[in-house]
């Protein structure tokens, strides 16, 4: 039986809830030191996760910037890299974004529709793979136990994370809570509606809760709800 990854959702957001703006500029919700703090989580990894909307948006090279930390994957007999991963069911994907053409190993995930459009579009950027007639999350995860990947960072959006969490897919989730308000009703959220495990009653274990100069991070454990 193939071992699922050990799946952690990170995201930054507002008080009110918002991982970005409605501007077309990326709005900067974490300090150095919390960028630095997620740096350090991408590099425990095997892969990180990303959707094909907020890399449409956010066009985001998702490496390990920290070259001790590269190297210490190195050591380690790991690859300087976690793989990056995608996923798009649409098929609708850019070659020239940057997530294909720095780091090292791509892998996107899709769907049967989209399979031939995607592979023509990427050509040898990266490795593709369908799930079936429409995304399973249960098969994508299966897939990335298979390929070796233990630990999983998702990073979003807010789509992605609505997904897993209501499915019950999440190990933890990291949140970084930066002293903003957004509120706009266009902006993207965090967690959209969705029929989450539990109801409204169930409450998630608290791993951690910390200051990181003005931003908080919280961790919580989703599928211990009592």
């Amino acid at each position: 039986m193939t071992t699922r990854p050990y799946v952690i959702l990170s995201a930054a957001m507002s008080v009110d809830g918002y991982l970005d703006d409605a501007s077309l500029e990326r709005l900067l919700l974490s300090n150095a030191d919390d960028f630095d703090r997620v740096d350090e989580v991408r590099a425990s990894c095997d892969a990180i996760l990303i959707g094909a909307t907020t890399m449409r948006k956010d066009n985001p090279r998702l490496l390990v910037n920290s070259e001790k930390r590269r190297a210490k994957r190195i050591a380690e007999g790991r690859s300087e890299y976690p793989l990056k991963v995608t996923v798009t069911a649409s098929g609708n994907l850019d070659a020239d974004l940057k997530f294909w053409h720095f780091g090292g190993q791509k892998l996107v995930f899709t769907v049967d529709s989209a399979v031939d459009e995607v592979k023509a579009t990427l050509t040898d950027l990266a490795d593709v793979v369908s799930v079936g007639p429409k995304l399973d999350w249960g098969l994508l995860l299966d897939e990335l136990g298979r390929r070796g990947v233990g630990r999983l960072m998702v990073e979003g959006g807010g789509t992605i994370h609505t997904q897993l969490m209501a499915q019950n897919l999440a190990d933890e989730v990291h949140l970084a809570i930066a002293p903003l308000l957004v509120g706009q009703a266009d902006a993207p959220k965090f967690l959209g509606p969705a029929d989450y495990p539990g109801g409204t009653t169930a409450r998630m274990r608290l791993l951690e809760a910390r200051a990181i100069g003005d931003v908080v991070l919280l961790r919580y454990a989703p599928k211990e709800r009592s």
